[in-house]
């Protein structure tokens, strides 16, 4: 007698045992979900980042970037916004020990330190619109533009994001589904502190080289 496992009662088996073991956590499909929008985030800005470097010396005898970018603003974005990753980090900690007055802290100078980075950034746009460096001066203002500008509106969505989790937490305390939200907001506001330290290193270390 052949008490031999066939090849359909080892896959009825297996079936069986992932039916009985259920679906995923509701936590773990909705990080795995936001991780597929991050990257494909960052895809888009691999993107800005390939057109920004094949058009940066595309000046039109127009202003460069050593002529353009002032490093100890720069230097204070590129503070604040470590800083800013650093404090995220500080209430989502908070949150995993339901600490509301923690949370709303660590919140509140994440979204200081966010606005600054903003006003920086808009401010500097404003400087170099007022000497005439706009988009359409050049190919390389363009890419420039098109690549900062792209993190300043993540940057501005992130902080409408944070106030609206705020309220959630206000309105309907550390529910599970608010607790996912927080962590995609994490891993999304991390995910701008790396875009920045690219955009730091490609575009105003390099591009104030001679």
């Amino acid at each position: 007698m052949n008490f031999a496992p066939t090849i359909e009662a080892v896959h009825h088996g297996a079936l069986l045992s992932a039916s009985e073991a259920g679906p995923a956590p509701k936590r773990l499909v909705v990080a795995y979900g936001f991780w597929i929008f991050l990257l494909s985030d960052i895809v888009m800005f691999a993107a800005f980042f390939a057109g920004y470097a094949v058009l940066v010396r595309a000046t039109a005898g127009g202003p460069t970037g050593a002529e353009l970018f002032d490093q100890t603003n720069v230097a204070i974005e590129t503070a604040c916004l470590l800083a800013s990753s650093f404090t995220c980090g500080l209430m989502s900690l908070a949150a995993n020990t339901r600490n509301r007055v923690r949370t709303y802290f660590f919140a509140l100078v994440t979204f200081v330190l966010g606005a600054a980075i903003l006003a920086l950034e808009i401010r500097e746009f404003g400087d170099m619109i007022a000497i005439g460096a706009t988009p359409h001066r050049s190919a390389f203002l363009s890419a420039f533009f098109a690549l900062v500008g792209c993190h300043g509106l993540h940057v501005a969505a992130g902080l409408v994001w944070l106030v609206v989790m705020m309220a959630q937490i206000a309105t309907r305390g550390f529910r599970p589904a608010v607790e996912r939200r927080l962590l995609c907001f994490s891993l999304f506001w991390h995910a701008l502190d790396i875009i920045w330290v690219g955009l730091f290193t490609v575009v105003y270390l390099m591009g104030v080289s001679p």
